[in-house]
């Protein structure tokens, strides 16, 4: 197949563009319209608010939840430990957000390349929370003709009052949103007594009204500005597309000619679509497209206009349908379903998914199978080495060590590499608490004779015991390599 056959069109038009007015044409900005979504229910929507009571109960949830009597989610970046329920992360452990934004970033190539920007429509914090603030405008407001024709109104008390009920609740909403966010790095609990008697910290403060500030402003005020304009995702989504990828189309076949009609209308003898011209699909859009010109980048992959034309077609008693997704190949041949499903298994799609597995089963067997302990062997650099009584040399070790279970370690440490060498003055098993960090002198001694001159490889063996005799909760055995120096 050539390239040109994979280019897909970002916009259809089904009409010439109309020219501007005189007036306009060397303006620079398009002056913004603001859009008053219309209130629409169906299948699609249902998703989309299971998602956002999904994705908001997990979010301001997560936070109180508690486990081993500590935050079961912490990110305490002063103490440098990232507490996720029963694991405990250190910085060293960086390679697990790696491998997190990988697993993120695959998913969204898998999910776009199936059935387009379905992140962009259900889950995106963009559109959840600008689906709260809607639902908050229109108990308040009411649906999209109350909302207009209060903004067109002058100012009065009721106006005033619908208008600062509305923005206080938002304003509440942002700043609890930011609040969390800040619960996830100070615990929730501690934070909202500091809260209650407002003695929270400068940067949790400015924190706390940063995140609602943006939340009030991209959720409340510039809505799908953001979409359109700041967002990269739409820009470079074609990119994840092909001519293969469910996404939301009108049936242009079916549709046209479009007009308005009444029920009992015989519109085939008239030559008419099934399109009945009511704009419904643009009022309900949350962007203000018209998805009869065709695929925009613009379109978030909501499918609010689909509930919104099937809700028209039942009126009418007209199949569903006229928009739906479907893929611009089976619109192009008039596929069935079936037939657009099986080239969903497309060789894009499975590379996708196989890259996916693999990261996902690496990484859930590099956790399972991580140590509980991490140790480092660091010579002490005040002094290489020294002749001490009895004729011994002596080298000095500091071991670090970090347990990243929340119970204690126990643990031996040896030596090997050099016949002789032995471990001095070190009362064992070393012992390490929950969740700690700590630095343990390690003197290495040998008799003066056996000791080989310059640098000779050596291996500490720190290895996992149990106390009183019973087994180590968590079976270890780590070898770190150093040398022993003779002068």
């Amino acid at each position: 197949m050539s390239n040109s056959q994979n280019v897909i069109p970002i916009i259809v038009s089904t009409a010439p563009p109309s020219r501007p007015p005189d007036d306009q044409e060397d303006a620079l900005y398009e002056v913004r319209k603001k859009i008053y979504p219309r209130a629409v229910t169906g299948w699609f929507a249902n998703w989309r608010w299971l998602l956002v009571f999904a994705t908001q109960l997990v979010y301001y949830g997560t936070p109180w939840l508690t486990w081993n009597d500590r935050q079961a989610v912490l990110f305490d970046l002063t103490a440098r430990k990232f507490y996720i329920f029963g694991l405990v992360f250190w910085p060293q452990d960086f390679i697990y957000l790696t491998v997190l934004l990988l697993i993120c970033a695959f998913s969204l190539f898998l999910f776009t390349a199936v059935a387009g920007r379905l992140w962009c429509g259900y889950a995106c914090p963009q559109t959840v929370y600008t689906e709260m603030f809607l639902w908050i405008e229109r108990k308040i407001e009411g649906d999209r003709p109350k909302r207009i024709k209060l903004d067109q109104s002058p100012l009065s008390m009721g106006k005033f009052g619908k208008k600062g009920l509305k923005h206080g609740l938002w304003i509440a909403l942002s700043l609890w949103t930011g609040f969390t966010l800040v619960a996830y790095f100070v615990p929730a609990r501690e934070l909202f007594s500091q809260a209650l008697s407002f003695g929270v910290a400068p940067w949790e403060t400015f924190w706390i009204f940063f995140y609602g500030f943006a939340t009030y402003g991209n959720a409340g005020w510039m809505r799908e500005q953001v979409c359109k304009y700041m967002c990269p995702y739409a820009r470079f989504q074609g990119a994840m597309f092909d001519r293969d990828t469910l996404v939301i189309t009108y049936d242009y076949t079916r549709g046209e000619p479009r007009g308005s009609r009444s029920k009992s209308t015989d519109y085939k003898a008239k030559g008419l679509g099934d399109c009945i011209d009511c704009d419904i699909c643009v009022q309900v859009c949350p962007t203000g497209i018209d998805i009869r010109h065709g695929q925009q980048y613009e379109c978030i992959g909501c499918a609010a206009c689909i509930d919104g034309c099937n809700q028209v077609m039942d009126k009418m008693n007209y199949p569903r349908g006229l928009i739906r997704y479907s893929t611009l190949n089976a619109l192009e041949k008039h596929a069935d379903w079936r037939e657009m499903i099986a080239r969903v298994f497309r060789p894009r799609v499975l590379i996708y998914t196989g890259i996916l597995w693999i990261i996902i089963i690496a990484a859930g067997v590099t956790l399972w199978n991580r140590v509980p302990v991490r140790a480092d062997v660091i010579r002490d650099r005040t002094t290489l080495a020294r002749e001490v009584s009895g004729g011994e040399l002596e080298n000095v070790y500091r071991l670090q060590v970090m347990n990243t279970q929340e119970h204690v370690q126990r643990f031996s440490v040896g030596v090997r590499g050099i016949d002789g060498l032995k471990v001095y003055g070190v009362q064992q098993p070393l012992e390490i608490g929950p969740a700690a960090s700590k630095m343990f002198a390690i003197p290495l001694r040998i008799d003066m004779d056996a000791a080989p001159k310059g640098i000779t490889r050596i291996e500490f063996d720190i290895t996992a015991v149990g106390a009183d005799g019973r087994p180590a909760p968590d079976v270890f055995s780590l070898h770190e390599k150093s040398s022993f120096y003779k002068p």
